[in-house]
């Protein structure tokens, strides 16, 4: 798999590793042991194992074609893997069925890398969606918890505007309330600032880190925006298309300072092999 940093916790798996605020104590949310993923006779990857902290931002990174969003979908359980497991706030979305699988679902949230917004839907409808499929709340209170995660994300003004009447930035951030509507413990963004401008994104990178912070909500990014990367980020695994793995593992800015390898330096560094 190459050489990894090892700035990986002692602790055997499931224990507690230190939060992103200290030395605290916590709770690990996400468990990857072994994970593998082959198409026909290619593979994308092999032996990835970490684990994700509660409350953490937590950065998968890596180059184009490394597999970063197949292991987005492998832990979503939209992939099974060819090897390996992923446990999700102690479930396993691989193995689990019926109402088990329904249930973590729903403490889950995504949003996709252009948002996935239904265009003839105004924003405050598309928020609803989830809480409409998901619950048995009235319509008023259906659309008052749509507005406040629209307030949570800057969009309070622009409940009625359809997507296409609304910026790239707006649409992201329209993305995440609706990922937020079902107050899921555990967020997961699809490359968040794919297409925007450095300002659009870097208002987004602190949305990101505000929702962290004030909601005490685990983030699993996946993006190659090494600004994010850096702004955002309490800790992160880089794949490589190469090594079809997992090739560092730890907080990104050590990793950017002491990168434990050539890949890994390049990729921080910018610089061309």
């Amino acid at each position: 798999m190459g050489e990894v940093l090892e700035d990986r916790a002692a602790a055997p798996a499931g224990a507690g590793t230190p939060g992103p605020g200290g030395g605290r104590e916590a709770e690990r949310v996400i468990e990857a042991r072994g994970v593998a993923m082959r198409f026909g006779t290619r593979t994308l990857f092999h032996d990835v194992s970490f684990g994700v902290s509660r409350g953490e931002v937590f950065v998968i990174l890596g180059g184009s074609g490394c597999g970063k969003s197949t292991l987005l979908k492998i832990m979503i359980g939209l992939y099974e893997p060819t090897a390996g497991e992923v446990t999700i706030l102690g479930g396993d979305l691989a193995t689990a069925g019926g109402e088990v699988r329904r249930n973590l679902l729903r403490r889950l949230g995504v949003m996709w890398q252009s948002g996935a917004l239904f265009g003839s839907m105004t924003l405050l409808e598309n928020v609803m969606l989830p809480l409409e499929a998901h619950t048995d709340l009235p319509r008023e209170a259906r659309e008052a918890v749509a507005r406040v995660k629209l307030g949570l994300v800057g969009l309070g003004d622009a409940e009625s505007r359809l997507p296409a009447e609304i910026s790239g930035g707006m649409a992201k951030r329209a993305g995440i309330a609706r990922a937020m509507a079902l107050d899921p413990p555990i967020l997961f963004l699809d490359e968040p600032s794919a297409g925007l401008d450095p300002v659009t994104s870097a208002g987004l990178d602190q949305l990101i880190k505000d929702l962290a912070r004030d909601l005490g909500t685990t983030f699993v990014v996946v993006t190659h925006e090494l600004q994010s990367i850096l702004a955002i980020g309490d800790r992160c695994i880089m794949l490589d298309k190469e090594a079809q793995g997992m090739i560092a593992e730890g907080d990104p800015r050590h990793l950017r300072d002491e990168p434990p390898n050539d890949t890994v330096r390049r990729f921080f560094r910018r610089e061309v092999a």
